[in-house]
């Protein structure tokens, strides 16, 4: 289990580049005029966890899975897509699909890539598809909201708080908030999920900057970062040309060619951790002579439903969790010194998992 990210902005502003490097294929057709997009294309990187391989080294495992996540290329967005401008409505379908939406943001000056609107200002770029974002929203809700209003007069629970909360979603659109700005209830948290509005999903902005800005940013990169902080979203600087380049070579070479270029980690890296702090996602694993394996979940997730991700027999059938932090597991070298130094834990049903756990799942059939 990973998470799906949707990777969205206007046309020609390095998105499906980004989605090729990113994903190590050529799926996604980067060309120079708009829609160029028309099918979502998806692909699945591996997570990268340093963490991991450790684990495997010291436990002899024959096989390493890493825990993967999942780009959804979504065609280039225009002024107007809530009413169906340049194929929009197909497009917004799209990011109903998703947990969260790296909006790609052109950070670069290039007289040789023409931009829709004829400039470059990625504030105002970003500004166009929120609004885009919440035109479809409000169109959405005022439709929903009509179709619920014969089990509304009928007294349908479940009516009730989906009108609730739909006009709750309506109020912040009309007052020009997106929906995530609402505050709800722990209640009313899967219903709201259930909504699947778009303005209700996290959002990291993605600033494609020029190579020689890829360390440090750029005067539109930080003017993109100070518009994430009062919103209080995410952003990440990077080059969609050097992420490109990074493509082709192998990991050693990589590696140098980042050096050089005065950066610590790839692209890709950096959005994946930037997305898991922006969905308050964290990993544990569970390590064998078979295999050594990575596992995604929200933060605050009781060991069941952790177990659960495995297999839901697990989940059913959950006795106890033996745990290993992964400290321990490397100080001690190993689960069996680890055991032997009274650093693993019997740990019930209430254990809320921990980033980094090295887990065994003991459960009933």
């Amino acid at each position: 289990m990973g998470f799906k990210m949707g990777i969205v902005g206007m046309p020609n502003v390095g998105k499906s580049t980004l989605f090729n490097a990113l994903t190590r294929t050529a799926a996604a057709q980067a060309a120079n005029f708009p829609f160029c997009t028309i099918e979502p294309n998806v692909g699945e990187v591996a997570v990268p966890d340093p963490r991991l391989d450790k684990l495997a080294g010291i436990a002899g495992s024959k096989q390493t899975i890493p825990t993967r996540m999942t780009f959804v290329d979504i065609a280039g967005l225009v002024k107007g897509a809530s009413r169906g401008e340049g194929l929009g409505n197909q497009f917004l379908a799209n990011i109903r699909e998703v947990d969260a939406i790296a909006h790609v943001l052109r950070c670069f000056e290039d007289g040789d890539v023409t931009h829709v609107d004829g400039r470059v200002d990625p504030v105002a770029d970003a500004e166009v598809i929120e609004t885009e974002l919440m035109l479809a929203d409000l169109d959405s809700i005022e439709k929903r909201r009509a179709g619920l209003v014969r089990k509304l007069k009928g007294g349908d629970k479940e009516a009730v708080q989906a009108d609730r909360l739909l006009s709750l979603a309506q109020t912040a659109l009309e007052e020009g908030r997106p929906a995530r700005t609402v505050e709800v209830d722990d209640d009313d948290a899967k219903a709201w999920r259930m909504l699947q509005l778009l303005t209700a999903k996290p959002v990291l902005y993605v600033c494609n900057v020029d190579e020689g800005s890829a360390a440090q940013g750029n005067a539109h990169s930080q003017a993109v970062a100070a518009m994430a902080e009062a919103q209080g979203a995410g952003s990440v600087v990077i080059s969609a040309q050097i992420e490109e380049e990074i493509a082709q070579l192998s990991p050693e070479e990589a590696e140098m060619f980042l050096s050089e270029m005065g950066l610590e980690e790839a692209g890709l890296d950096r959005l994946i951790k930037a997305g898991y702090t922006l969905l308050h996602l964290q990993t544990y694993f569970t390590v064998g002579p078979k295999e050594a394996r990575a596992w995604t979940i929200p933060e605050g997730t009781p060991a069941p439903r952790a177990a659960g991700v495995i297999h839901g027999d697990f989940e059913k059938g959950f006795i106890r969790a033996e745990t290993i932090a992964y400290d321990d597991f490397i100080a001690c070298g190993g689960e069996t010194p680890a055991k032997e130094a009274g650093k693993m834990r019997a740990e019930g049903k209430g254990y809320i998992v921990r980033d980094g756990d090295v887990l065994h799942f003991l459960f009933n059939t």
